[in-house]
């Protein structure tokens, strides 16, 4: 039985029109859509001219980022769990999975349902795009590549991983997701489009968030001592969010569907300790550098190549890491010391 917990807003597709005008793209659904990157994706499927159906456990996502987003009448959200059935009544043209909790903190905090939300989840919006032929779009992780022997990774590395540690929760449901969604195309002639995303951040992340450059700024921005966990030396990829989502609707608009999961983030490769240092210095701040031991399977290396995405979808990242954490910063500002008035501004 499907538990809708309760409909913000939510009618059929003409009721959702409004004024008579019409708005060819069809309905999408995004799962996730409160959290950071869903309700940065909701915003353009609207502008794109999509009615938009958000669903949403509130878990992780923030009602807040929708705030926005209700005021348009092409705009529902149904608060939802995906480990269960959606209503068999739904009626949707494309589906965007991002239903899970993607930082450590939160997703080890009840791993058991992580997974449930990575496989049941993507079973139910897969039976959801079946019942409805509609095209349905899956968020993976670059975390399906472990702890990587082959640096960048191309999608063809099938990745060194371990399916028993504490990260494998998400690891391991967001690659069981990823069979899962093939299985569907070959058995059902699913139009699938899977996106392995690499470290992204942006606006609407949450202070707690528990990821590399939310901790820094909002560390340095608190006067607190920076955490580096090992050495530093580790190196990451930093995508900023508005690029991401291009790249989602590039994939999910690219005319033929790619046999593979595609990647999708910015090759820029970093150390975290030249992260660290590069957020002291943007936030004027005098905190200092600490080092913690090294959490268990945190990768040494992660760099996605993005031969593909470049060469197929027309796709690369536009903002570089300076001008990302600029805007990050100023948002972190404003969610932490400004008035109520900025709090809004950031939150929207």
């Amino acid at each position: 039985m499907s538990k809708v917990i309760k409909v913000l807003k939510l009618g059929s597709r003409s009721d959702q029109r409004g004024n008579g005008k019409s708005h060819d793209r069809g309905r999408a659904l995004v799962a996730g859509g409160a959290g950071f990157l869903g309700s940065h994706l909701c915003e353009r499927l609207l502008q794109e001219g999509y009615d938009v159906v958000a669903v949403d456990n509130f878990h992780t996502g923030k009602r807040y980022n929708l705030n926005a987003l209700l005021r348009d009448p092409r705009f529902s959200c149904i608060e939802h769990d995906i480990v269960e059935p959606l209503p068999l009544d739904l009626r949707v043209d494309e589906i965007y999975n991002l239903a899970c909790p993607a930082s450590p903190p939160h997703y080890q905090a009840d791993p058991i349902h992580t997974f449930k939300t990575s496989v049941l989840g993507a079973l139910n919006l897969l039976e959801l795009a079946r019942r409805n032929n509609a095209k349905i779009f899956q968020a993976s992780t670059s975390e399906v590549y472990g702890d990587p022997f082959v640096h960048p990774q191309p999608e063809s590395y099938f990745g060194n991983v371990n399916t028993h540690g504490p990260r494998s929760c998400y690891d391991e449901g967001k690659r069981s997701a990823e069979t899962l969604f093939f299985d569907y195309s070959r058995t059902y002639g699913l139009d699938i489009r899977v996106a392995r995303i690499f470290n992204t951040y942006g606006r609407r992340m949450q202070p707690d968030d528990g990821r590399v450059v939310s901790n820094f700024i909002v560390q340095a921005l608190r006067g607190q001592d920076l955490t580096v966990y090992g050495s530093g030396l580790q190196t990451r990829s930093f995508c900023y969010a508005d690029d991401l989502i291009e790249g989602f609707m590039r994939l999910m608009n690219a005319p033929c569907a790619p046999a593979h999961p595609v990647n999708l983030g910015n090759p820029g490769e970093f150390t975290v300790m030249e992260l660290a240092t590069l957020v002291i210095g943007y936030t004027n701040s005098r905190s200092k550098i600490v080092h913690r031991p090294l959490p268990i399977d945190d990768p040494r290396q992660r760099k996605p190549d993005i031969s593909f995405a470049k060469n197929n979808l027309g796709w690369e990242p536009r903002i570089n890491l300076a001008q990302g954490l600029t805007h990050t910063v100023d948002y972190f500002d404003a969610l932490l010391f400004g008035s109520r008035m900025a709090k809004g501004a950031a939150a929207s």
